[in-house]
């Protein structure tokens, strides 16, 4: 969420921001300006008739010294009636201020200033490339193919099961799933340095609020109850309500809602597995071959907590922890740097790492890695205690990203090391997690 003082202070440069991202500044802010003007006025009216308040008190305790009772007791009345509008006025600028913060939770973070301006992901521009592409001496195939001839991939049988956009791995397949979890988390923790986390895979609706899922994204995502996304804006959370977790960012960045962290313990890098849940709601007709866009995947998260002076730092790290991955599993790839219009609403800006997919001749993304500078922060409450006896305490920032999406690496392995008798090799780095195998064949 956008600091209230900030957007107070530079609508101007609000509603350019949110031009730049294609979004309608007016129909994301509303009447804000008016909204907040009746705040102001009415917490102004109200310590103005405080101040009268405490005026009156003191001048019933001088009118009861001097024995003035019938006066005193008039200017109590006065007190009471004070007391009343005073009540009115709390209770008016409690609605403008809860009107207003809804409002706010609609409106998306600002994009930084070296984010490049655009409407879709044909702006996004290529900011290095890494690895040779392998030159086939045969017509390499797309994943589901190889999978579906290996017998280790089956679409068919899943979507009788569960539906479309599900999968089910079989032998070697479901083997070469687990292994590539046990890889990113052991490179992660080994290497990279960060702490393990096996968070629930469902969350309440303040978790998704803190994140951003909530309000905007209800219909992306999968509701175990009778969860309610407009509840989510107004703080109005029920007891029992249930989501599936889209992505593990939303419950390891919740790990530290509504705590105050010590400086020293900054960066908090963290890293978890889960399976994801996504609904999918906006991809209709969008990848609906193989195991690109599924509404059930694996995924290795990254996290990191950082004092803001050094998020920027902390972004890079984690984005190359990503590409380590990687390189390691010797996978071309490219860094993208997403243009306004690309970027997601948490985001000031992001990252993504795009594998080249040899089967279907393009890059696909593999990797979002963002830095949400202190959006999530403020939502979530997530703030640190700077040194100093008199030092205030400050939001946080967050950053997250995928370390990687395992089934898009499960493909591009496929893809990447197909062989022309229909196997699959598997990468040097891999083959510890494999028991030695050399190679996926029929």
């Amino acid at each position: 969420m956008l600091d209230l003082n900030f957007v107070r202070g530079n609508l101007g440069k609000v509603e350019e921001k949110l031009r730049a991202r294609g979004a309608d500044p007016e129909a994301l802010l509303g009447n804000f300006h008016s909204l907040d003007q009746r705040r102001r006025e009415a917490i102004t009216q109200a310590e103005q008739l405080k101040a009268r308040r405490n005026e009156l008190s003191q001048q019933v305790g001088a009118l009861k010294k001097a024995g003035k009772n019938d006066e005193a007791a008039a200017v109590m009345d006065e007190t009471r009636a004070l007391k009343d509008k005073l009540d009115e006025l709390d209770t008016a600028a409690t609605a403008l201020d809860e009107e207003l913060r809804q409002s706010l939770a609609r409106v998306p973070n600002l994009t930084r200033d070296e984010v490049p301006a655009g409407t879709s992901e044909a702006d996004n521009v290529v900011i290095k490339t890494w690895g040779t592409k392998r030159n086939f001496d045969f017509e390499p195939k797309p994943h589901w193919e190889i999978g579906e001839g290996l017998g280790i991939l089956d679409l068919e049988r899943a979507a009788k099961l569960s539906g479309a956009r599900f999968a089910v791995y079989m032998g070697a397949g479901a083997r070469l799933e687990r292994a590539l979890i046990s890889f990113m988390l052991d490179m992660h923790t080994q290497q990279h340095g960060y702490t393990e986390v096996l968070p629930p895979f469902m969350v309440n609706s303040k978790s998704l609020y803190g994140t951003g899922q909530l309000p905007k994204f209800a219909d992306d995502l999968f509701r175990c109850s009778d969860a309610d996304a407009e509840s989510a804006a107004a703080g109005a959370y029920k007891d029992n309500d249930h989501w599936l977790i889209p992505t593990a960012e939303v419950p390891v960045t919740n790990l530290y809602r509504d705590e105050i962290l010590e400086e020293a313990r900054l960066p908090i890098c963290l890293t978890a597995y889960t399976p994801c849940f996504r609904a999918e709601a906006g991809a209709a007709g969008k990848d609906t071959r193989g195991i690109i866009r599924q509404h059930q995947f694996q995924k290795v998260e990254l996290v990191k907590f950082t004092k803001p002076e050094d998020s920027d730092a902390e972004h890079e790290k984690l984005t190359r922890n990503a590409e380590e991955i990687l390189e390691a599993l010797e996978f071309p790839y490219r860094r993208m740097l997403l243009c306004t219009g690309d970027t997601g609403f948490s985001s000031a800006k992001t990252f993504d790492l795009e594998v080249w997919l040899p089967g279907q001749q393009v890059y696909r993304e593999i990797s979002s890695c963002s830095n949400f500078e202190s959006f999530q922060a403020r939502r979530a409450n997530i703030r640190f205690k700077p040194g100093g006896l008199k030092a205030k305490n400050e939001f946080v920032h967050t950053l997250n990203g995928s370390g990687l999406a395992v089934g898009r690496t499960w493909l591009a392995i496929l893809e990447n090391y197909q062989q022309a008798d229909g196997s699959v090799r598997i990468p040097e780095a891999l083959k510890p997690y494999m028991g030695g195998l050399e190679a996926i064949s029929k």
